[in-house]
């Protein structure tokens, strides 16, 4: 089952909403001056394994620029992904006290 949460400015739409569908969760933004011809989109995935999912990119060779794995202020373990689009994806998890 798919829940969905948004978050509100005063009197507004949503601006940034979660979607979480088992241990996957996904964050969405709307940004109202995007301009699809001269701006790029952006996505942040939350996994439970950051470390074997960024190992899987490296050995696959995906088009693209990976970027190493990078410890957050946050407390997020992340890389990010940018496509030969210029597309930026943005894979992270949070830091467990047994994380490298």
């Amino acid at each position: 089952m798919c829940e969905a949460t948004a978050y509100e400015e005063a009197a507004a739409d949503p601006i940034y909403g979660f979607l979480a569908w088992g241990s996957v969760s996904l964050h969405l933004a709307r940004v109202p001056d995007l301009d699809p011809a001269r701006s790029v989109a952006a996505c942040y995935l939350y996994v439970d394994n950051v470390d074997a999912l960024h190992a899987s990119w490296q050995a696959a060779e995906v088009d693209g620029r990976l970027t190493a794995i990078t410890a957050t202020p946050y407390g997020l373990r992340e890389f990010a992904h940018i496509d030969p689009d210029g597309n930026l994806l943005r894979v992270g998890a949070p830091i467990t006290p047994n994380t490298p």
